[in-house]
């Protein structure tokens, strides 16, 4: 299933174990690699002297092994730097992708042989480590989410602007087909105006117990199950809904860690569409689902089957529930799409506006949870 996989890619894993996925490093990251050398080169041969030289930033999350093998796998790059603040873990790791383990992140970011950085560090870190690598004129590449206050976000994005450094945050369902054309099912108006989203994307990382402990340190992370695999139905409510309104939400606790493991959050939008976003770390076997409604009809994206999508819409010449004719083509994965803008301009439509929009998004949901009622959202320029 196409639920957050922890490994960085957008593909389903159909019933596969997440536990087995991760333990290997992602099977979708293996697929991504195998494509990346097809696309990339026309002969097997060696290496010719990397574009783009990258430094890991760190393992804790369970994304990064991932993200480290797809950029491996690409000829145009080598990872030049790992620096990890868990300085065994680091260590350990600089010597599976062969590259010297260095401890302090200024001096990582400001080496020669680095031209840009993979932040899969501590969400707390995020904001300090990219201000410190745009300072220094290095490209970035962040898991979500990209800090954990808006002020944060703004600090990197200033830093961002001024260095002109390219930069990518990893929204990996927006490269779907499915959901780029539930995008143009809103932005074409084919079921009339949009007045209901809901999307889920849960796993059963708490109760099937192979998320590590240290997600669960409100401190570093910032929030449980919503801040972390709830980004991905924060952010799409986002783009299919527009400028929010103000959201109220709902977070509980099943296997009793310090923070919530199963979440929703409900969000109004200017344009009076109401939204829900649910996440949760206690569903096994929980597909991802995306549903639209609308004045004049309905969408309806995956379920068991997830890559399934339906439309019912008067605007149409059939009537009742229906298969589209075609589907937007899919975007490149999210990592060498990253390293495509940087070395050939070509788009990144997942910038710091984008990382902005989903910290705000985030950051009024828990207060909304923490203090139990309603919370208006200031509309930005």
């Amino acid at each position: 299933m196409a639920t957050d996989t922890h490994d960085g890619s957008t593909l389903g894993t159909g019933a596969m174990d997440r536990r087995a996925f991760l333990a290997r490093g992602g099977a979708v990251t293996a697929a991504a690699m195998a494509g990346l050398a097809a696309g990339r080169a026309t002969a097997v041969e060696e290496k010719a002297e990397p574009k783009l030289r990258v430094a890991v930033m760190s393992k804790w999350h369970p994304h990064a092994n991932g993200y480290a093998k797809t950029l491996a796998a690409i000829p145009e790059v080598k990872i030049t730097a790992v620096w990890d603040e868990d300085a065994k873990r680091g260590e350990n790791w600089a010597r599976q992708l062969k590259a010297p383990f260095v401890a302090d992140y200024n001096e990582v970011v400001n080496r020669p042989d680095v031209d840009g950085i993979m932040v899969t560090a501590p969400s707390s870190m995020h904001a300090d480590i990219m201000v410190a690598a745009a300072k220094a004129g290095k490209h970035i590449f962040t898991e979500k989410v990209l800090a954990l206050t808006i002020d944060d976000c703004k600090r990197v994005a200033e830093a961002v602007r001024a260095a002109n450094v390219k930069f990518c945050i990893s929204f990996p369902f927006r490269t779907r087909p499915e959901c780029l054309y539930a995008k143009k099912v809103v932005d074409e108006g084919l079921i009339g105006q949009v007045t209901f989203i809901r999307v889920r994307d849960a796993h059963d990382g708490a109760s099937g117990k192979w998320l590590p402990d240290y997600f669960w340190d409100e401190k570093t992370c910032g929030g449980g199950a919503m801040m972390d695999l709830g980004a991905h139905p924060m952010y799409l409510n986002r783009w299919l809904g527009g400028q929010p309104k103000r959201i109220v939400s709902a977070f509980a606790n099943v296997t009793g860690h310090a923070l919530e493991d199963n979440a929703v959050s409900v969000i109004e939008f200017e344009n009076g569409c109401l939204g829900m976003a649910e996440t949760g770390f206690v569903s096994s076997d929980s597909p991802f689902t995306l549903e639209l409604d609308g004045t004049e009809g309905s969408l309806r994206v995956g379920g068991p089957d997830e890559s399934l999508v339906q439309i019912t819409s008067q605007k149409l010449k059939t009537k009742g529930w229906v298969k589209p004719d075609a589907l937007p083509e899919k975007l490149p994965e999210t990592i060498p799409m990253w390293v495509d803008g940087i070395l050939k301009g070509t788009p990144i439509p997942f910038g710091v506006e984008e990382g902005i929009q989903l910290t705000e998004l985030m950051q009024y949901a828990y207060v909304a949870a923490k203090e139990k009622r309603q919370v208006d959202i200031p509309a930005r320029a």
